[in-house]
């Protein structure tokens, strides 16, 4: 396992292009097992949770491998196959096979999916929109076992807008005959790019982005070359970094519209931001103002994904902040670090109330998920000294090399193998 190893105080400047975001390619993966032609997914990265969903392509007989940033994709050999504990445990985005499996084959068989801890993500949602398209369900000691041969079109209310669950629906709904209606939906952008994507295979899918999403069921699917969308919480986790330790940063290719509820808390904060296109530019002084009450929830409120770096932000900020995390009740466990550094944050249930400190002073802190990963090394960057950050492995999930990035904009970040370091002292 690899660690990093931040000099703090560095103010951020230069420009980051953005590529394809992680939660909008997961699905993508997943959907190109209905189509049994060649895909080609651009500027995509090898992050290491796209790389278990193409292990699940390639163990399942399918093709995938990137070519530069191209992301190739061809499932025409694949052949059904249970998916294991071990190709799901460390990867929530598994549980979008369901979908896709029972368009392809009729079936599925999908160990229970793993990923960061920070909370229930029940698949109860999932179960039940799939059983009104007439799937029968059975779960195992090990696995969620449907068997679709009666998979038909339906009507689907699902009881919150979830958006696996939504992705799950439109992907089973794709190649089955009829129309199929989806209430309820998510908002998220990445399902307005699963549904651009199918369109682009020759589905026919419309009314992402809003309360109702409608299938029509065609025959086949093709091949094609598609772009997907940005990674807008990679861009609001470097401009809450670049907000924290000061400086200006320029963002190419951003999903400024997914993006517009972070870049709002970021001006209340006292960020300059400007907009031209899909280029977002913002400077900062790094003195920073406190946000009265931030609360999460579903597109287009505030993403729970940028909950965490926000936190870290706002611990540095002038005053109190508020913030009511309504999407997972564990994604606080990152402030036991926080507070490591030195940052006054009082916890009660799902609400942090944060104390704002003139600075964060660097210390051993260890990541436990993802995002919360993000928002200790936003934290590294700003304190006073040489921070040690462990728990990479849950970062690399989301971000590629992050540390060469921040490099570029004038971090002092390095990683280290683990494994190597501890050879080195042995030998010294």
């Amino acid at each position: 396992m690899d660690k990093f190893i931040v000099m703090g105080g560095n103010r951020l400047n230069g420009e980051i292009t953005l590529h394809a975001a992680k939660n909008a390619v997961l699905p993508l993966l997943s959907c190109c097992l209905l189509c049994e032609e060649e895909v080609v997914l651009r500027d995509c990265q090898p992050l290491s949770d796209v790389k278990k969903m193409t292990e699940i392509i390639v163990r399942m007989g399918g093709k995938a491998y990137f070519e530069n940033d191209d992301l190739h994709v061809d499932c025409s050999n694949a052949e059904f196959m249970p998916i294991d504990a071990e190709l799901t445990k460390s990867i929530r985005s598994s549980i979008f096979m369901l979908g896709s499996l029972l368009g392809r084959f009729g079936k599925a068989e999908v160990s229970y999916p793993g990923g960061c801890e920070i909370g229930k993500r029940p698949i109860d949602i999932h179960i039940a929109g799939l059983q009104k398209l007439g799937v029968k369900i059975a779960e195992t000691e090990k696995y969620i076992v449907c068997d679709g041969k009666n998979l038909h079109s339906g009507i689907i209310n699902l009881s919150m807008p979830s958006v696996g669950a939504t992705e799950n629906m439109i992907m089973a709904a794709v190649l089955t005959k009829g129309s199929t209606v989806i209430n309820n939906a998510a908002k998220e952008p990445e399902i307005i790019d699963l549904q651009n994507f199918i369109n682009a295979l020759g589905g026919k899918v419309k009314g992402a982005g809003g309360d109702t999403i409608i299938v029509e069921g065609v025959e086949r699917l093709h091949g094609c070359k598609y772009r997907p969308v940005s990674d807008r919480i990679a861009a609001g986790t470097y401009l809450t970094m670049c907000a924290a330790c000061g400086g200006e940063i320029v963002l190419n290719n951003c999903d400024i519209k997914g993006l517009r509820s972070v870049i709002d808390v970021l001006k209340s904060c006292g960020c300059r931001i400007s907009e031209e296109g899909d280029l977002l530019r913002l400077s900062s002084d790094g003195k920073l103002r406190n946000a009265a009450l931030l609360r999460t929830g579903p597109f287009p409120a505030f993403p729970t994904d940028m909950q965490p770096q926000v936190c870290a932000l706002l611990s540095v900020a002038d005053g109190v902040s508020l913030i009511e995390e309504t999407v997972f009740e564990n994604r606080f466990k990152y402030v036991s670090q926080l507070e490591i550094m030195g940052a006054d944050i009082a916890l009660d249930g799902r609400r942090a109330l944060i104390t704002g400190v003139s600075r964060l002073h660097a210390n051993i802190i260890e990541a436990e998920d993802l995002r919360g990963g993000a928002a200790l090394v936003t934290a590294a960057l700003m304190a006073d000294g040489v921070s040690t950050v462990y728990g990479v492995e849950h970062i690399d999930r989301g971000y590629y090399k992050i540390e060469d990035e921040l490099t570029r904009l004038g971090a002092d970040i390095v990683r280290v193998s683990n494994k190597l370091f501890q050879k080195r002292k042995t030998i010294a």
